[in-house]
């Protein structure tokens, strides 16, 4: 069920600090571990002394991460609130894959990134590129949502949805309206599949809503290339300033960033097509060349606290966590009702399913687009 709802502010957030009871302020010294290392907080002599390393280094140094993205602007403000570390945030807007190329672009320097916040498909094309860590809470993810020494963790996950001005256009009840003159010119991706998580999915729900599985993406490249041929599809990076201005009318997007443009934008709606409903997680990493590799591990474990977890939630997106919320009575319910459950007929692209589709992309995008 996809729902539009007010975000709510910070403070909501602020009575949720019972997730983070291990990781509140301290005086602890910190140890003499090797940060970049160390694979828990263990491995600093506790949570306590981990969050006095990350005190000592001061910054933390995130990447693609937009205020408005699963309520990563909240997050990042509560992660300020909560330890004296400043985030500097960088480039919100670029895709899974040029978070790597920054990584690349950046090393050794002092501006690297320290983690990364990918989509699938880059995920597991850049192992190289992460350090393992196992949060305290390890045991509440399930097997299926990490990797087994810590090297990416899922965070969140939403549904591929539909966003539509709807003082504009129609609501599209399939695929097949999508190629109507009523949407002429005025269908766009978040980002371009062979780069961008979000994009990538568009083409999966496009496969999987056009006769084809998650075998093989071609059914879904098919359809963009039908799109581009009656005009309908535009070239353009969905972003909320396009939807805001009228300039991308009917965008595929996760359902969290089109409920965050439907709280905002005048007539904007987020529907979810009959049939399969295609998910992703989102996946967290360090970066093995973290400048900042204690905040880094620090954010880690913030990131997958009761506190934070909720706020993606209030951002419209189910975290990882959430049956161990809902079990332990931590989950934020009200925002929760408000969302809504993840609902129909999910499918989610396996490891080997998503780096067959990633090179089939890689392939043919770009001839089916031109």
């Amino acid at each position: 069920m996809i729902t539009k709802r007010a975000l709510v502010g910070v403070a909501a957030a602020a009575a949720l600090a019972v997730g983070l009871s291990a990781c509140a302020g301290s005086d602890a010294p910190a140890t003499d571990v090797d940060a970049a290392t160390a694979t828990s907080a263990s491995d600093f002599g506790g949570l306590d002394a981990l969050i006095a390393a990350a005190e000592a280094e001061g910054e933390l140094n995130v990447i693609a991460l937009p205020d408005n993205w699963a309520n990563y602007g909240e997050i990042k403000a509560l992660f300020e609130e909560t330890y004296d570390i400043v985030i500097n945030d960088a480039d919100p807007d670029i895709s899974s894959a040029e978070e790597i190329a920054a990584a690349d672009n950046l090393r050794g320097q002092d501006t690297a990134p320290d983690v990364f916040d990918l989509g699938t498909a880059v995920t597991l094309d850049s192992l190289d590129y992460f350090a393992p860590y196992q949060v305290a809470n390890w045991d509440e993810i399930p097997d299926a949502n990490k990797e087994a020494t810590g090297l990416w963790v899922n965070d969140y996950t939403g549904s591929m949805s539909i966003g539509y001005n709807s003082n504009e256009v129609p609501k599209p009840e399939s695929l097949e309206d999508l190629l109507g003159d009523d949407y002429r010119g005025a269908v766009a991706l978040n980002g371009d599949p062979t780069q961008a998580g979000a994009a990538f999915a568009a083409v999966g729900l496009a496969t999987v809503q056009n006769g084809g599985d998650l075998d093989d993406f071609q059914a879904g490249i098919d359809f963009f290339e039908q799109l581009n041929d009656a005009g309908n599809f535009i070239p353009v990076n969905a972003t909320p300033a396009t939807i805001a201005s009228g300039e991308t009318k009917v965008v595929f997007d996760w359902s969290y960033n089109n409920l965050a443009a439907a709280a905002t934008v005048d007539g904007w709606e987020v529907t979810t097509l009959p049939g399969p409903v295609y998910t992703s997680f989102y996946n967290q990493a360090i970066n093995n060349d973290a400048p900042h590799p204690a905040a880094a591990r620090l954010w880690m474990e913030f990131l997958y606290s009761a506190a934070a977890q909720n706020l993606f939630i209030v951002g419209g997106a189910y975290p990882v966590t959430i049956q161990t919320l809902q079990e332990n009575g931590t989950v934020d319910q009200a925002a929760l009702d408000a969302l809504g459950a993840l609902e129909g007929d999910l499918v989610t692209p396996t490891a080997e399913q998503a780096e067959a589709a990633a090179a089939l992309l890689a392939e043919k995008w770009a001839a089916a687009i031109s």
